[in-house]
């Protein structure tokens, strides 16, 4: 049987490392995820069409994903 290599695993199973640091980047990572919600609510109640609002909503979920590939790309860079 083949073993997985442990950067395979860390890099899945980064958020699990980050919950021993204590409260805050439990919440951070939780306020990263509902921000495209955050940010269309916030839009919708400012006045703005909704097609503007979810517009903008989509662009912060593409912000959220940068986000997430630096971070899989430093993990995987420590790794190496």
């Amino acid at each position: 049987m083949v073993s997985p290599d442990i950067s395979t695993f860390r890099t899945i199973d980064d958020g699990a490392e980050e919950l021993f640091g204590g409260f805050w980047p439990f919440l951070k990572r939780t306020l990263l995820i509902f921000l495209p919600l955050w940010t269309w609510l916030l839009c919708w109640s400012a006045g703005f069409n909704n097609i503007i609002s979810a517009t903008l909503a989509g662009l912060s979920l593409s912000v959220v994903v940068g986000i997430e590939r630096y971070k899989l790309s430093r993990i995987s860079s420590k790794d190496n």
